[in-house]
């Protein structure tokens, strides 16, 4: 699906965080959510040889410490350009934020359920369980 001005907004947000924040190989990636309000979060990767997380959980997280559960779209950039979320990123977003429109390239957005066709669902497999422990 074709890209709304908001969400081209989104991607020069997340482009202009990268082009002006991300240093060395420790912030590389920057992204940007929005939320239903029309807030917008921004965060950068946090990598590290033990790990870290990417740019989009990093701004699931600034959207969660302000109270926001929900982003609409969400757009990740290096200094070049789009970047789609990496798996991990995917699985995230579709168990925390099923409905988030990603932005995959300048004229591309998509729903995340693409991105992760036929995934695994962390709250299904909870309430499963949650079923199973009440069954006599």
């Amino acid at each position: 699906m074709q890209p709304t001005d908001d969400d081209r907004a989104l991607l020069d947000t997340a482009l202009a965080a990268a082009r002006a924040r991300t240093r060395w190989r420790h912030h590389t990636v920057a992204a940007a959510g929005r939320a239903p309000d029309g807030r917008v979060f921004t965060g950068l990767n946090v990598f590290h040889f033990t790990g870290g997380p990417c740019a989009e959980l990093v701004v699931l997280g600034a959207a969660a410490a302000e109270g926001v559960y929900e982003l609409d779209a969400i757009a990740a950039a290096d200094t070049t350009g789009v970047i789609t979320p990496c798996g991990r990123c995917r699985q995230v977003l579709s168990d925390l934020v099923p409905d988030v429109r990603v932005v995959v390239g300048v004229d591309e957005v998509v729903p995340v359920t693409v991105l992760l066709p036929g995934a695994y669902r962390w709250s299904e497999h909870l309430a499963d369980l949650e079923q199973r422990s009440r069954e006599p």
